[in-house]
């Protein structure tokens, strides 16, 4: 006998019916990823609290530091030292709730930032910096709300003597998320992607000043109702490539409206296109590669990767070098 194995529906008198089938738990929460010169890609795990890299052409991968501070999103800054978000989420302790930067060739760690307003940061998620030293990130808080120190999810701006200004906050976003910068340093790109119904999920420009000031908001796509963005990379010609949509959605908060994959947006706000991903959920993606053209992409327990026509942008390869 001959089955149509793709016409199989659900086994009845098996399976409880409206039953949803749902994970019950995570061994691995990918995020990040940053890729060196050399071309380590360093990427977190939240849910196991580490930071691991992966060499290309070598099976698997290593722990580079654990425990991280529930390390988020990464970055290589504009001397290429490792920018990380700790952060407070996918675990039971409180998490690092800070920024820091790792001196590669040392090993050195330093804190950034651990506080505004003499209160912890609720967990650092994405990060931007920018080749004269100023570095910008974001502090929503996904996790329990009720840890939370500051009465509020913002953007903020650490600068080269060590100060840090709030520079975005409530009304004008939500819950900010991923953030990077355009190739020529002068746009602030921010996914603004807040989990409850009717909550934003768009990609918001901002004009962003010498001195490191926002002005001149506009959207650049909305996602709504579906799963908005979560982290993102630009390519040398000021494309976005976007982490966003899921497979199946999480709750009443959100339609599968937008199935997952990396989404090419241009500045203006014009859909070239869908590289599909084949896991939920996706966080974070990045350029590598000696010729800038490889994609790093981080999604649920998987690192993937794929080759595009368009080198990417990072300001510690500013010049392609």
């Amino acid at each position: 006998m001959t089955i149509d194995h793709h016409s199989v529906g659900l086994p009845a008198g098996y399976h409880a019916e409206g039953a949803d089938v749902a994970p019950a738990t995570a061994v691995s929460f990918l995020e990040g990823p940053a890729c060196t010169v050399e071309g380590t890609v360093y990427f977190s795990d939240i849910a196991n609290n580490r930071i691991l890299t992966y060499t290309p052409g070598v099976e698997g991968f290593e722990v580079f530091r654990e425990p991280s501070g529930r390390a988020n999103g990464l970055l290589l800054d504009a001397e290429g030292r490792l920018l990380a978000c700790e952060g407070n989420e996918h675990g039971d302790d409180d998490g690092g709730r800070r920024m820091t930067r790792t001196d590669l060739a040392t090993g050195d760690v330093e804190i950034l930032a651990d506080s505004f307003d003499g209160k912890r940061f609720n967990a650092p998620n994405d990060v931007a910096a920018r080749s004269n030293g100023q570095i910008f990130f974001t502090d929503p808080c996904y996790g329990d709300r009720a840890t939370m120190e500051l009465d509020h999810d913002s953007v903020y701006r650490i600068d080269t003597d060590g100060s840090v200004t709030r520079i975005l906050t409530q009304p004008e976003i939500q819950r900010p998320n991923g953030i990077h910068l355009s190739p020529d340093e002068n746009t602030l790109y921010l996914v603004d992607s807040c989990p409850v119904i009717d909550g934003n999920r768009k990609i918001w420009a901002f004009d962003l000043s010498e001195d490191g000031t926002t002005s001149g908001q506009r959207i650049v796509y909305d996602f709504a109702p579906g799963r908005g963005g979560d982290g993102m990379a630009v390519d040398s010609q000021g494309n976005l490539y976007i982490a966003a949509g899921i497979s199946r959605s999480r709750g009443p908060h959100e339609s599968g409206d937008i199935p997952p994959g990396i989404w090419v947006i241009t500045p203006d706000g014009q859909v070239k296109g869908r590289i599909p991903i084949v896991e939920d959920v996706l966080t974070n993606v990045t350029f590598g590669g000696d010729d800038l053209k490889t994609l790093y992409i981080a999604a649920g327990k998987t690192l993937f990767t794929t080759r595009v026509e368009i080198p990417g942008w990072v300001v510690h390869r500013r010049n392609g070098s």
